[in-house]
């Protein structure tokens, strides 16, 4: 049966909070955007303000055009961004390739549950929805209405348990495993915006 918990209500996102470079982030909050700027300034990184434990949470997204090599592009969450201890659970677009999406989750700082599907669309053509349902027991990950990964808790296995934000950024990786795994940064096509549409987080899960 499927966890109750990953079927609550959900509220569009009113309020956010701007972790770094707040002049290249918009938010619209009679029209539920928010819009992302990677440029000479480097990128920007948004969030809740309140944590959730469990829920459903949603956007539709549309990806940076043209030359995004280098960059990461996500939506994910996370107990606290930067905490070596932290639980996540990851949607993340990989600028050298934007016909694919990467998923991963972290428990207590460890990851290394990757895994690469592919989009069947360009992810800068227009708007695709992109959905997480995490509860104690499983995690789902969505794609327009389609179910692209599930994980189940297993017994002995540690699971997602921390209250998490809702993430979202643009950011240059192009210094992880020397490129390989988004590409090098090359630029000429910046300034590179992602836009985020009808953004949507749990109703009754937040936790102060």
């Amino acid at each position: 049966m499927a966890d109750p918990a990953l079927h609550p209500e959900t509220q569009p996102l009113k309020q956010i909070a701007v972790d770094y470079t707040p002049e290249a982030c918009a938010h619209c909050t009679n029209s539920n955007t928010i819009t992302l700027t990677f440029d000479h300034r480097g990128g920007a990184r948004w969030r809740t303000t309140t944590r959730f434990l469990y829920g459903t949470f949603s956007a539709r997204i549309q990806c940076p055009a043209g030359n995004t090599s280098g960059l990461n592009f996500n939506i994910y969450l996370s107990s606290l961004e930067g905490d070596k201890s932290q639980d996540e659970i990851d949607f993340e677009f990989l600028g050298k390739d934007r016909t694919i999406v990467q998923t991963n989750y972290y428990t207590t700082g460890t990851g290394n549950r990757e895994s690469i599907h592919q989009l069947g669309f360009d992810c800068s053509d227009g708007f695709h929805e992109y959905v997480i349902k995490w509860g104690p027991n499983e995690i789902e990950w969505q794609i327009d209405g389609k179910v692209v990964r599930r994980e189940e808790k297993r017994g002995g296995e540690n699971f997602p348990e921390k209250p998490m934000f809702l993430y979202a950024s643009v950011w240059d990786a192009s210094y992880i495993d020397e490129g390989r795994w988004a590409g090098k940064y090359v630029g000429c096509d910046a300034p590179y915006v992602c836009i985020y549409k009808d953004i949507r987080v749990p109703t009754g899960t937040a936790v102060e």
